[in-house]
């Protein structure tokens, strides 16, 4: 089941009271409580739209709420991050396939963000993306001056950011670049074979990317000839998570002012090898 309650405070009341008023044939307060912690609740408060996790919240008349309730999202059970690093002001996480970067409207239980701040308790802010469908290396922030600083590093492509990604066919590459633009915008990705398996027809690559478009590495393998493993988007399904893992990540960190390298571990990168 999916739907949606929006809804004015007329009278001051719980949270919980007035949302399950609103809709007492559709909704248990039970389901309501649980979509309310897995965040799938909003209110609006200062001129600010938030998520609402407390049921017995008391509100005041005016207030607006809002509750996303999808059955099948909130019942989703997320494979755990791993905690790799914890720097202070930022930490640095594998996210396994599956794990979305930070939640939607619909609920926050199955993000990155999320879990990371139940787990550490404290604020956590986002500062780059992964592919919900890939795994890898992820930096959460806990301050938002080093969310700010750590995001531009990102943006303003001073980073060295490595991928690797297992794909269908044989592919000789030596540091390939394809540059077709992505979405209208410049895209640039160097691509080399690492190891290729003649009996299952399939390549291991590296990939590294100066720019960061929506699915670069994904498009940019498919327009090659040679799709992703998995890839439902751009290749096939293929009855395995999406073969891309975010590996390697280098730059000069302007938290601690000198040159840090992090690289996931030989146990976690060995899930895209055969």
């Amino acid at each position: 089941m999916r739907t949606t309650i929006d809804i004015t405070l007329t009278q001051p009341g719980k949270a919980i009271d007035a949302l399950g008023e609103a809709s007492p044939e559709l909704l248990s307060r039970q389901k309501i409580k649980d979509a309310m912690a897995k965040g799938a609740c909003w209110w609006t408060h200062k001129g600010k739209r938030l998520r609402l996790r407390r049921a017995t919240k008391e509100l005041k008349p005016g207030i607006r709420l809002q509750l996303y309730y999808d059955e099948k999202v909130l019942a989703r059970k997320p494979e755990e991050p791993a905690l790799l690093e914890d720097l202070g002001r930022y930490t640095v996480w594998f996210k396994p396939h599956g794990l979305l970067a930070q939640g939607s409207q619909w609920g926050d239980h199955c993000s990155l963000l999320r879990l990371a701040e139940v787990r550490l308790e404290r604020p956590c802010y986002l500062v780059h993306r992964l592919d919900a469908d890939a795994a890898g290396l992820m930096l959460i922030a806990h301050d938002p001056k080093a969310a700010g600083v750590l995001s531009q590093c990102f943006s303003a492509r001073v980073m060295t950011k490595r991928y690797l990604a297992r794909v269908t066919g044989l592919i000789d590459a030596s540091e390939q670049l394809v540059d077709a633009p992505v979405e209208g915008k410049p895209a640039n990705s160097r691509v080399s074979t690492l190891e290729t398996d003649e009996a299952e027809r399939t390549s291991l690559v590296q990939v590294s990317i100066e720019t960061g478009r929506k699915h670069q590495i994904r498009r940019h393998l498919a327009g090659l000839g040679h799709p992703i493993i998995g890839d439902r988007l751009y290749g096939r399904a293929a009855g395995v998570p999406l073969q891309l893992v975010a590996c390697y990540l280098e730059f000069d960190c302007p938290v601690s002012k000198r040159t840090v390298v992090f690289e996931l571990p030989a146990e976690l990168n060995s899930l895209i090898r055969n």
